[in-house]
């Protein structure tokens, strides 16, 4: 029953299914070496092939959401960077998209109120659009802020951004507050905003027609995490029941337990095995299709995808493999909907690997089947063309 829910919730993100199989894979990228902005490609989920359709130039695309009915594409514009002024601020493009034609069209841009923006989300309801400013820079810091959406896809200025305070253990990384990622619970009624810099995990209740504001904070505010292990990314298992966190920091996934907006941790994993004494840097972190897979990615000297079954009557997680990413700092990566392939970009080596799944032992071929040279390529988004 849990893979057949998965799979149902899943295939609506990405569309109906091609009667081809050929999907469209949207790539964001950094922008200050041999890449242009977003790249549109063909993917064949038979054979794992890509082909390149078109690419739409903008600064930074680190990040990408792509709206239910596919005519819209968001991107984060992840400005200034280690060694931008901090008085400049980040931005948010927004793209009409044409899936047939795998076009895309600039259609406008607003400032995402806060430096460096990594991640971006959709309201359940798709009346807004949020983002992570991580903020390199002390000031203005960490925070997430909340755009209205119009009926013709563009973006409106923010109406709230709400920033964190304090900071963690470790020099040079949790100096300040650093928001990475910005998570809706499957019921749609609670926000998560994990803060690397703060080790917490904010709540807030959605509450889009309240008068004061489409978010409010919930009454225990946050849950804390490990000093020094900076939460990065949250994703929630299929049925809802069910969380997971990589922390980047100390390159482990977390299993959570979650019941009217609350998260209760329950389990945690090392990405690296005993021994390891190399750099580490958790990042991305996706469930097979099916809902009996989590896959984490690992950077620094690891560059590996770590591979974790899933108990399906309770959720936790048992790492059952590891997968060299074949170059340096696999940032994210994405399984296409068939759950025959997942694709990982390494950022920087300027290369994208496609690497066959075995969708019964949810293991990868560690011969890839394709890859391609792509400039810092991160993020991936796979969509029906129809």
């Amino acid at each position: 029953m849990v893979s057949i829910v998965a799979s149902h919730a899943y295939a609506q993100d990405s569309g109906p299914v091609p009667a081809d199989g050929v999907y469209n894979m949207l790539v964001g990228t950094y922008t200050a070496g041999k890449s242009e902005g977003i790249y549109v490609y063909r993917f064949d989920t038979r054979t794992g092939a890509a082909t390149r359709v078109s690419v739409a130039q903008t600064v930074n695309p680190s990040f990408l959401v792509v709206s239910r009915d596919r005519r819209f594409v968001y991107a984060v514009n992840e400005l200034p960077g280690d060694n931008g002024p901090a008085t400049q601020r980040g931005g948010i493009s927004a793209f009409r998209f044409d899936a047939a034609q795998g076009q895309l069209t600039f259609l406008n841009k607003v400032s995402s109120d806060g430096n460096d923006p990594c991640y971006l989300s959709l309201s359940p309801d798709e009346k807004y659009l949020l983002t992570a400013n991580y903020s390199v820079a002390a000031d203005p810091g960490g925070s997430f802020a909340v755009f209205p959406l119009q009926g013709d896809g563009q973006v409106g200025t923010s109406v709230l951004t709400v920033h964190h305070e304090g900071g963690g253990p470790v020099k040079g990384r949790q100096d300040s507050s650093h928001v990475h990622s910005t998570v809706f619970s499957r019921d749609g009624q609670y926000l998560f905003t994990q803060d690397l810099g703060a080790d917490k995990l904010y709540s807030y209740r959605y509450t889009p027609g309240d008068s004061h504001g489409p978010f409010t904070p919930t009454d225990w505010g946050y849950m804390q995490q490990k000093a020094g292990t900076g939460p990065r990314h949250l994703i929630f298992g299929a049925d809802g029941k069910h969380a997971y966190l990589t922390s980047e920091l100390a390159a482990t996934v977390s299993t959570f337990d979650y019941h009217d907006g609350k998260l209760t941790q329950v389990q945690s994993l090392s990405l690296t095995d005993p021994g390891f004494k190399g750099a580490v840097g958790a990042a991305a972190i996706h469930m097979s299709p099916d809902g009996r897979f989590v896959y984490a990615s690992n950077r620094g000297d690891a560059n590996e995808i770590v591979i974790f079954s899933v108990d399906p009557a309770n959720g936790r997680l048992k790492k059952i493999g590891h997968q060299s990413s074949l170059g340096k700092s696999p940032r994210e990566f994405a399984i296409d909907p068939s759950g025959n392939w997942l694709i990982v970009g390494n950022q920087n080596s300027d290369t994208v690997y496609v690497f066959k799944r075995d969708q019964q032992t949810g293991l990868l071929d560690p011969t890839p089947k394709q890859h391609f040279e792509l400039g810092s390529p991160v993020d991936f988004k796979l969509v029906s063309p129809s």
